[in-house]
């Protein structure tokens, strides 16, 4: 695995500007689709940005203990949680956090194309996330950060992943 890249909550919100600049010259979504639980942060702030309705659909991809360079089998849940409207999804705009190796993008249009409340609807679909990996097969369609390699990358929220709901109650017991 190679080096991490350690992103500051500051630099995070500077790429979500960034992509959202992107979006807005060149593609008008009628819904946002996030892939959780990656894209939840972006699938905020995007939401209050463009004002739109949005959509979650789960995947499992990443477990356990050592997985971290590592894709596991990709588990999509039953349905998508929105209160969007079946006629909200004429133009998908699907975010995720990363493009890794891009098996959970493109798996992630084929499930929207055949989700059966909202297949009719369906007249685009375009991608987006916020890093695209050296070594990801799958090029989103907006994207503001292209890596040269393909480091683990740490996320602003990703140590709470390590934290014990005891560790928060002592620190904040101190305070």
């Amino acid at each position: 695995m190679e080096k991490k890249l350690i992103i500051s909550f500051e630099n995070y919100l500077k790429v979500v500007e960034k992509l959202s600049i992107q979006i807005s010259k060149s593609y008008n979504p009628t819904v946002l689709v996030g892939i959780m639980r990656g894209a939840a942060p972006i699938i905020d702030i995007l939401s209050r940005i463009f004002k739109l309705p949005t959509a979650y659909i789960v995947i499992q991809s990443y477990s356990g203990l050592g997985q971290e360079d590592k894709q596991g089998e990709l588990v999509f849940s039953r349905d998508i949680s929105s209160i969007a409207k079946p006629e909200n999804f004429k133009r998908v705009l699907l975010v995720d956090d990363l493009s890794d190796t891009g098996l959970t993008l493109n798996k992630s249009i084929d499930w929207l194309k055949n989700y059966n409340p909202i297949k009719n609807h369906i007249y685009e679909i375009k991608t987006a996330c916020l890093w695209k990996k050296k070594s990801s097969k799958f090029t989103p369609d907006f994207c503001p950060i292209k890596l040269n390699s393909d480091p683990w990358i740490v996320q602003p929220t990703e140590h709470y992943e390590e934290l014990r709901i005891e560790e928060i109650v002592k620190k904040h017991k101190k305070g």
